[in-house]
C-alpha cells in the first residue's frame, strides 16, 4: 500500500550502511533494505539462543562469531578494558587519595549538560563515600558558559578547596587552570573532548584522546572516566566501596552525550540501564521515571534515555540553573527528588515551546539566506533567541537540510552558538578551520559550541559554508533514505520482547534496529493524544500495537493492510512478551 507519506523516524540516523555490512538488495518505496541471509542468521541465532531476526541484526552490526554474539547479548563488567594504560590515572588517584586521607576540601566541577552533571555526581559521590570533604559544582550556561570559565574558577576557589577536579571540561581551559595553580590549588582534569596542541598545566589530565594516552578504548565519555577515576582512588585508599551504585549515572551520561555504545561503553551502559529500570532505583531516577511515565520494573532502553530522560535532565541547564539537575541526581529521599523533578518538568515544557518557535524562525532564515543551495554548511543567528536551545535547533536544521548547522543566539553584540552535523562529517574540524572568527570554541566530531562577536558573524557564515562545501565534495553524498535491517516474513519472524531487550543498549554506534512490515493487517486505526496515530496490527502471526508520532491525520486513510517501517520494542504496558512498533514511515 502506497500512501505517499514517508516520515523518517530519526532522519539521517541510518543514512549509510556501516563499513563491512552488505549493501541494499534493492529499495522498497521510501526505504533501503540491507542484504540478509536467513540461513546464516539462523545458524548464528541457534549458537547463542536467539531467533533469526535478532541474529540478523547482530550480523548487520558486525557481530558474526558465536562467542562475540554471546558477549554482545550479555556483556559482562569483567570484560572491561584494563585501565593501567590511561595517562595520569595513577597521578590523579594518588592526589585524590591524599585529599581523602587528609580531609582536604575538594571541588568537583562539571559542565552543565547531562554528561557533565552525571560525571560530577559520580566522582563527587564516590569521594564523599570514601570520606573526602567535597563541594560539587556545575557550570552555568548564562554565567560563564561552557567549561571551566573565569566565573567557574572563582566559584571553585570560593569553596577554599586545595584541589579542583573538572569533569567533562578543562581540556581547553589552559588559562583558568594556570591561575588555579598560581593560587596554590592543584587541578585534575577528567574530560573526553578533543585535545588542543598546547600542553595543559594541570597536575593530572585524564583524556583518552591525549596522543600519549595508552588506554586503547577511546569511546568513554566523562561519566565513564569519572567512574574509572573513582575506582583508582578506591584502590589507593584500600576501600571495599561498591562502585556499581553509580552505573545508572554512567548510563545516563553516556547515552545523553551520544557516545558510541560499543566496547566498554556497552558493558557499562547495559549494567547501568538495569539499575535505571529497577523497581527501586536512585530517588532522582525514580522521580524522573515517574515524570517520563516509565513504569518501574520495566526495561529501559537507549531510546528511552535519549528521548525521554535526557531531555528532562538537560532542560534546567538549557533555560536556567543546572544545579536543579545536579540536586536531583544527588537527592537522598524520594520526596525531595519528586519536588525537583516537578520543577524540571515545568522547565521542560517551557523549553519545548521555545524550541518550536526558534526552529520555525531558523528554518525560514536558512531558506531565505541559502535558497535551495545547502551543499555546504548553514548558519542561522538572531537576537532574542534563547541560547539554551540552540543545540536542539541546530539538530533540527541538520534533519531538515542534511547539512552541518550552526545556530547562534545573539545578545549585546556577542553570539553563543551550538553546532551539529550529519553522520560522517566532523563538525569540530570545520569549526576549527574557521577559528580565526571566533572568541572561543570546543567540542568533538558530532557536536561543538562556540562564541563570537556579532561583527564577525557574516565572515564566519561565509567561511563555514565554504569550508563545509569543500569537505563535503570529497565525501560520499549523504543519502537520508532509512535502512531496514529485517523484512518480517521472508524467513524472519517478529523478534520477542526478550530478544529486543537483549539487543540493548541501542543508539550511537549500535543503531536501533529497523523493521519493515509489508501487508500487515490493520485491525483498528485511531487518533490518540495530540494528533498521534495508533494502529492495531496483525503481522508475522502476532498482534501488536503501532504508534505514529503526529501522524493522526492518516487514521482515516489507512486501509485493510499497510506497509509500515519502524522500530520494535517491548510493550511495557501490556507486559509479558508483547511488543510494539514505533512507526518511522507508512509507505
Amino acid at each position: 500500500m502506497a500512501m505517499g507519506r514517508v516520515i523518517p523516524l530519526f532522519p539521517g540516523a541510518q543514512a549509510e550502511a556501516p563499513a563491512g555490512v552488505a549493501s541494499s538488495v534493492g529499495a522498497r518505496r521510501g526505504v533501503r533494505v540491507r542484504a540478509c541471509d536467513p540461513q546464516a542468521a539462523r545458524a548464528l541465532g541457534e549458537a547463542c539462543g536467539v531467533g533469526p531476526s535478532a541474529a540478523q541484526i547482530m550480523w548487520h552490526r558486525g557481530v558474526r562469531d558465536p562467542e562475540a554474539a554471546r558477549d554482545y547479548l550479555s556483556p559482562r563488567l569483567a570484560g572491561l578494558t584494563p585501565p593501567e594504560g590511561m595517562a595520569d590515572r595513577e597521578v590523579a588517584a594518588d592526589r585524590l587519595a591524599r585529599a581523602v586521607r587528609e580531609q582536604e576540601t575538594v571541588a568537583v566541577f562539571g559542565d552543565y549538560d547531562v554528561d557533565g552533571t552525571t560525571s560530577a555526581a559520580i566522582l563527587g559521590g564516590i569521594l564523599e563515600q570514601l570520606g573526602a570533604d567535597v563541594r560539587v559544582l556545575v557550570a552555568n550556561r548564562f554565567e560563564g558558559g561552557y567549561g571551566f570559565s573565569q566565573p567557574a574558577l572563582e566559584r571553585a576557589l570560593a569553596t577554599r578547596a586545595s584541589l579542583i577536579v573538572t569533569t567533562d571540561c578543562g581540556s581547553s581551559d589552559h588559562e583558568r587552570i594556570a591561575r588555579a595553580r598560581e593560587r596554590g590549588v592543584d587541578v585534575v582534569v577528567v574530560d573526553h573532548h578533543l585535545v588542543p596542541d598546547e600542553p595543559l598545566p594541570a597536575l593530572a589530565f585524564l583524556n583518552p584522546h591525549r596522543p600519549d594516552c595508552g588506554f586503547p578504548y577511546k569511546g568513554l565519555c566523562s561519566a565513564g572516566l569519572a567512574l574509572s577515576v573513582g575506582a583508582a582512588v578506591r584502590a589507593a585508599v584500600d576501600s571495599p566501596l561498591d562502585l556499581r551504585t553509580w552505573l545508572d549515572l554512567v548510563a545516563l551520561g553516556t547515552i545523553a552525550d551520544v557516545a558510541p555504545l560499543d566496547g566498554d561503553n556497552r558493558r557499562l551502559v547495559k549494567a547501568g540501564l538495569l539499575r535505571v529500570g529497577a523497581p527501586r532505583a536512585r530517588p532522582g531516577i525514580e522521580a524522573l521515571r515517574e515524570a517520563a511515565r516509565l513504569k518501574p520494573g520495566t526495561p529501559v532502553g537507549g531510546m528511552d534515555v535519549a528521548f525521554r530522560l535526557a531531555p528532562r535532565l538537560n532542560a534546567a541547564g538549557r533555560l536556567g540553573d543546572p544545579e536543579i539537575t545536579l540536586r536531583l541526581l544527588r537527592a537522598t529521599t524520594l520526596s525531595e527528588a519528586r519536588m525537583l523533578a516537578a520543577r524540571i518538568e515545568l522547565i521542560n515544557q517551557e523549553r519545548k515551546e521555545i524550541e518550536r518557535r526558534i526552529t520555525e524562525e531558523a528554518i525560514a532564515q536558512v531558506e531565505a539566506v541559502y535558497g535551495a543551495r545547502t551543499d555546504g554548511g548553514i548558519v542561522a543567528a538572531a537576537e532574542g533567541w534563547h541560547r539554551g536551545v540552540v543545540g536542539i535547533v541546530a539538530a533540527r536544521l541538520v534533519e531538515r537540510f542534511d547539512a552541518p548547522a550552526v545556530v547562534i543566539a545573539l545578545e549585546d553584540g556577542v553570539g553563543h552558538g551550538s553546532c551539529r552535523t550529519p553522520d560522517g562529517f566532523s563538525i569540530y574540524d570545520a569549526v576549527h578551520a574557521c577559528r580565526s572568527h571566533l572568541d572561543k570554541f570546543g567540542g568533538h566530531a558530532a557536536a561543538a559550541g562556540l562564541s563570537l562577536r556579532a561583527s564577525r558573524l557574516d565572515a564566519f557564515r561565509a567561511d563555514f559554508d565554504d569550508t563545509c562545501r569543500a569537505t563535503r565534495a570529497s565525501l560520499p553524498p549523504l543519502d537520508a533514505t532509512p535502512w531496514v535491517d529485517v523484512v518480517i516474513g521472508e524467513g524472519f519472524p517478529l523478534p520477542s520482547a526478550a530478544e529486543l531487550a537483549a539487543l540493548e543498549p541501542v543508539g550511537e554506534g549500535n543503531a536501533e534496529p529497523q523493521f519493515l512490515l509489508e501487508g500487515a493487517q490493520v485491525l483498528s486505526a485511531s487518533v490518540v493524544g495530540q494528533g498521534h496515530l495508533k494502529l492495531s496490527l496483525r503481522a508475522g502471526g502476532r498482534t501488536l500495537a503501532a504508534f505514529g508520532w503526529e501522524l493522526g491525520d492518516l487514521a482515516g486513510e489507512v486501509g485493510a493492510t499497510v506497509d509500515v517501517h519502524g522500530s520494535l520494542r517491548p510493550d511495557t504496558w501490556r507486559g509479558g512478551d508483547a511488543i510494539e512498533l514505533k512507526i518511522g514511515a507508512i509507505l
